[in-house]
């Protein structure tokens, strides 16, 4: 027995359609898709999400850990999982709750910081730690790009944002108080990088491989490339980010909302950005994930086994779309990672 007949045989319609789409390649007039997409309103994690939706277009839930970004947080979290169900700009529920989020952008083309210790209204500079983190701007582009509005000219202004707050050396910083970066915590501290932030790296990374175009631009590939150099493959985090996005796992975290490092997810990057199954270490990432393949062709999410399917259906896209022949090269040394590196003894 194959994937096939499984994916196939999953009650949800929306799953259904991004096998026969995506997976085996049925064009948008085949008739089963069209019945799927006409089902697709009626898909019980559809109908879950909709159900969430307020007057103003903002979508509510449940978030723990961290204030960042608020109501705009949760509103682009839901246009990520609308999205990646198949949802299209023109649906209405989705038109609504990207206006609202545009209604949340500052003149600068960022979102606006809501966290503990940022600047807020009538805070003082120097009572605050940070004045700008580069995750504020790139979870609100997830939703909007996952959403279909990523070459809208509003999300354009928030990715130039995002790009001047790009690291020199490539990789985005944690933040910054006033014009100084911040050191970031050894758990989501970017390989080779003295200010790199894996979180925020790995927000603005995939905020960029979902734009047509700036998708394989020098950012979003330097970026990667940071990405690739940390080399810690962990079974349990295997599919973590599709569990996130279709609502399985919490919605928690600020600085820790990257802080699983999901090799699936990395693999969907790099199939978006282009990179080349000639680099040794997307090849190994490769040869990881098949390891773990079931006999039944699935991958299982052992915490909420629920999530298979779907983290199946995404495994299976990047390793579709992989290429050994691209114009994709690596500028990092591989060397390995260690989130506190020991200190040498002076004596």
């Amino acid at each position: 027995m194959t994937w096939a007949p499984l994916l196939l045989a999953d009650p949800s319609p929306s799953l259904r359609l991004l096998v026969l789409r995506d997976l085996l390649h049925r064009p948008e007039t085949d008739e089963e898709v069209k019945e799927l997409r006409a089902l697709q309103e009626h898909d019980p994690l559809v109908k879950k999400f909709l159900a969430l939706q307020d007057s103003d277009g903002s979508f509510r839930g449940e978030e723990s850990g961290s204030s960042i970004l608020g109501r705009i947080r949760l509103t682009s979290q839901t246009l990520m999982a609308l999205g990646f169900l198949g949802l299209g700009p023109d649906h209405p529920a989705v038109k609504s709750g990207v206006e609202f989020i545009f209604s949340k952008q500052q003149t600068d083309g960022s979102f606006p910081l809501i966290a503990k210790g940022a600047v807020l209204d009538g805070g003082r500079a120097d009572d605050v730690k940070y004045h700008a983190m580069p995750i504020q701007t790139a979870l609100p582009l997830l939703g909007l790009a996952w959403a279909g509005y990523a070459t809208d000219k509003r999300a354009e202004a928030a990715y130039e944002w995002l790009l001047k707050e790009e690291l020199s050396e490539g990789g985005w910083p944690s933040g910054r108080h006033q014009d100084k970066y911040i050191f970031a915590a050894g758990y989501r501290r970017l390989a080779h990088s003295k200010f790199g932030c894996r979180t925020n790296t790995t927000a603005a990374v995939s905020a960029l491989a979902l734009h047509p175009s700036r998708r394989t631009s020098e950012s979003a590939r330097r970026g990667l490339d940071k990405l690739l150099a940390h080399e810690h493959r962990q079974a349990h985090a295997l599919g973590f980010e599709v569990a996130r996005i279709i609502g399985t796992e919490r919605l928690r975290g600020g600085f820790t909302y990257f802080k699983r490092y999901d090799v699936a997810q990395i693999l969907d990057l790099s199939w978006r950005i282009e990179a080349s199954l000639e680099d040794p270490r997307i090849a190994e990432n490769v040869k990881f994930v098949k390891d773990l393949q079931g006999p039944y062709g699935l991958w299982e999410y052992q915490r909420y086994p629920e999530a298979s399917r779907w983290i199946t259906f995404d495994i299976l896209r990047s390793l579709s779309h992989l290429d050994e022949k691209t114009d994709w090269f690596s500028l990092e040394p591989r060397t390995p990672f260690q989130a506190y590196p020991k200190k040498p003894r002076r004596f």
